[in-house]
Order: C-alpha cells, then sequence, then structure tokens
C-alpha cells in the first residue's frame, strides 16, 4: 500500500510539474501549441515505450471503442484549457480549481450511479468554499471592505 500512496503522490507531482512546464510554454506562443508540444513529444515518448515492452497490432488501433478516442480528446483539451488558465490565475489556483472540478464530477458521478451522499456533497462543498476564500485573500483591500 505504501508504494500505491508514494505512486499517486508522484502522479500528482508529475503533473503539477507538467502544468506549470506547459504553462510557461504557452506564455510564449498559445495554450493550443503548448497543447501539441506535450502531446507530439508524449506520443513519441510512449511509441518508444510500447515498441520495446509489449505487442501492440497497429490493426487494433482502428477498431478501438469510442470512449478511447474520446479520452485522447478530452485529455488534449485538459492540457489546453489547463495551459490557458495557468497563465491567468497562477499555478496553486488552477490545481485547486482542477481538483474541484475532478472532485463535482467524482461525486456527480456516484450520485448517478449509486445515489448521493450527502458528506461527499458537504466535503466537496467546503473544499469549494476554502477555493473561493483562497482567491478573495489576494484580492488587495478585500478583507477591510468586507470582513
Amino acid at each position: 500500500m505504501t508504494t500505491i500512496i508514494f505512486l499517486a503522490l508522484l502522479n500528482g507531482y508529475c503533473i503539477s510539474f507538467c502544468r506549470i512546464l506547459n504553462g510557461r510554454l504557452s506564455q510564449g506562443s498559445s495554450a493550443f501549441t503548448a497543447s501539441l508540444w506535450n502531446h507530439a513529444v508524449g506520443f513519441t515518448f510512449l511509441s518508444v515505450v510500447v515498441y520495446f515492452t509489449a505487442s501492440v497490432p497497429v490493426g487494433s488501433l482502428a477498431n478501438a471503442p469510442a470512449a478511447t478516442w474520446l479520452g485522447g480528446v478530452i485529455g488534449a483539451l485538459f492540457v489546453a484549457l489547463n495551459s490557458y488558465v495557468l497563465t491567468r490565475v497562477g499555478a496553486t489556483l488552477t490545481a485547486l480549481l482542477v481538483i474541484g472540478g475532478q472532485l463535482i464530477t467524482g461525486v456527480i458521478w456516484e450520485a448517478v450511479s449509486h445515489g448521493a451522499d450527502l458528506t461527499q456533497v458537504a466535503g466537496v462543498m467546503f473544499i469549494l468554499a476554502g477555493v473561493v476564500v483562497a482567491k478573495f485573500e489576494k484580492i488587495p483591500n478585500f478583507k477591510s471592505k468586507h470582513i
């Protein structure tokens, strides 16, 4: 279990680091150019890894389920949107908003498939409230005028 936790934390590090790199790249070009480079390099890297470690018949790619292709499109859109948003609100707030979106989606998915769990909904609401508070804390003079 310790290995799985470590791998999950490492994955979070890689995602955050990738977001920051793509955000910097999009500052010099555009979010879609940054996404293109991200996916072109990723495709090349994974192609080499798959070539040397697995046998994937190229003919089976044409018969892949629609969800496979949709997942690739959503992944590319995710990288492009992250690159665009990160340059406007910063790395921390972008990460918090993305995680908030993931939590909302997860709770909705669970509610639709297994019924609503009010503790999950309450937890997501508290997290989103924290994101809002963190955002307003950065606005000059917000505390003195509204609190």
